[in-house]
């Protein structure tokens, strides 16, 4: 069993996870997709839903999930987290916007889903966010704009910097402006420049990140985005993995402690209090 150790810096509390357990994951183990996905569309995108196995009393608690690229994500890697969270009542949906990088015309199709899934489906008013890579970039922008519909955000090496990754030059394009436009606006979009409305509305964050990633580094996003957020009054931790990088590494994908912070706040209205 790996070891954890309790390091605290002026922004933030991290949490070491030794990579004991770093191999990549079991390929023969269950795929997304066989869990119970049920597919439709939203503004002519495809979306799923992973209904949970449990009831709870209404509304139904839900993880909005980020990114979902055709058929690959989410995936096998993820299998394991989502079961914990539909047998803990939970469900799990999301969109394929494909590389949107969180653009406004990204964000009003993650509007039509929330309200699709709670005017229709009797969801919950506020969704559980939980972002991989470049699903931070959406889930991120959306938050800002929709905090007051977010019970919590929870990121796998999640891009926060939309300048460390994809970068300007790249990502201009899907937000309609030139390189030099998307920079000198890049406070309206980038999510570490919008932590304020998530951190006044009190949205609790935990982001695992490993400390050699080189595509979407640890300093520029989630350690960035964590000072930021403690500075403008949020709660944010983060769980850094020694000698992990931009992979497919179990401890990512079966952190017991995201798993538990997903399911503690999503299931909150459930609680009796």
């Amino acid at each position: 069993m790996s070891t954890h150790k309790l390091r605290t810096t002026v922004f933030l509390s991290v949490i070491l996870a030794t990579p004991a357990l770093a191999q990549p994951a079991d390929d023969t183990a269950s795929t997304g997709q066989e869990l119970q996905r049920e597919r439709f569309t939203v503004d002519d995108r495809p979306a799923f839903v992973f209904r949970p196995t449990k009831e709870l009393p209404s509304p139904t608690p839900w993880v909005m999930y980020a990114p979902t690229l055709g058929s690959n994500l989410p995936g096998k890697a993820e299998t394991w987290m989502f079961r914990q969270f539909l047998d803990a009542g939970i469900a799990i949906a999301g969109v394929d916007l494909g590389e949107s990088f969180g653009s406004p015309k990204g964000r009003a199709v993650y509007n039509s889903l929330h309200k699709r899934l709670t005017s229709e489906e009797g969801f919950s008013q506020r969704a559980s966010l939980l972002a991989r890579s470049r699903g931070g970039l959406m889930l991120y922008c959306w938050a800002a704009e929709n905090a007051e519909k977010v019970n919590c955000i929870a990121g796998i090496y999640p891009v926060c910097n939309l300048a460390s990754y994809p970068g300007l030059k790249r990502a201009c394009g899907a937000y309609g402006l030139t390189e030099s436009e998307l920079a000198a606006r890049l406070n309206e979009h980038n999510p570490v420049d919008r932590v304020e409305p998530l951190a006044k509305a009190n949205v609790p964050v935990f982001h695992i990140h490993g400390d050699i990633d080189k595509v979407v580094p640890l300093a520029d996003n989630s350690a960035l985005l964590a000072k930021r957020y403690k500075a403008a009054g949020g709660s944010m931790q983060v769980k850094i993995a020694e000698g992990q990088g931009h992979n497919m590494w179990r401890g990512f994908f079966e952190c017991q402690e995201l798993v538990d912070f997903v399911i503690k706040h999503a299931t909150a209205e459930q609680t009796p209090q």
